[in-house]
């Protein structure tokens, strides 16, 4: 991959990162500040399977914001990869990076930005599984 290709292609998944890892944001705060409205229109016919539900709904809210963040960074180190002039220097980088954060040892060898773009693919696809967990047990426990 020539270093224009590999600039494009980390920046252009970085931008994206930036966008997956904010409209989950958006729509679990639009969702909290609907909650009381919700809550109040339930009154006391509120039923045990709707208390379990709220509880899903707000512990899988908490893991998709996690893998939120986690993306978010993920995003970071993207874009610092692709301010490099080349994949070699730009995947050392982001080594070296996460070496002196204590986050990650050095590794042995280098991985390449397909390799790293697939690790983040998992990381989205959790992000997505936890998102659907939060809106299903929101509309079970709107509407139980």
């Amino acid at each position: 991959m020539n270093n224009e290709t590999f600039q494009d292609k980390a920046g252009a998944f970085a931008a994206a990162l930036m966008v997956q890892a904010a409209w989950p944001l958006l729509v679990i705060a639009a969702c909290v500040l609907a909650t009381p409205v919700i809550g109040l229109a339930a009154g006391p016919q509120a039923t045990p399977l709707s208390a379990v539900a709220w509880f899903v709904a707000a512990a899988s809210a908490l893991a998709t914001l996690a893998f939120s963040m986690l993306i978010l960074f993920d995003a970071l180190l993207f874009r610092l990869m692709a301010s490099h002039a080349s994949e070699t220097a730009g995947g050392a980088a982001v080594d070296d990076l996460l070496a002196r954060m204590r986050l990650k040892p050095e590794p042995a060898a280098a991985r390449s930005l397909d390799q790293r773009m697939s690790g983040t693919r998992r990381l989205l696809m959790k992000q997505r599984i936890a998102f659907c967990l939060f809106a299903a047990a929101s509309l079970v426990a709107a509407f139980v």
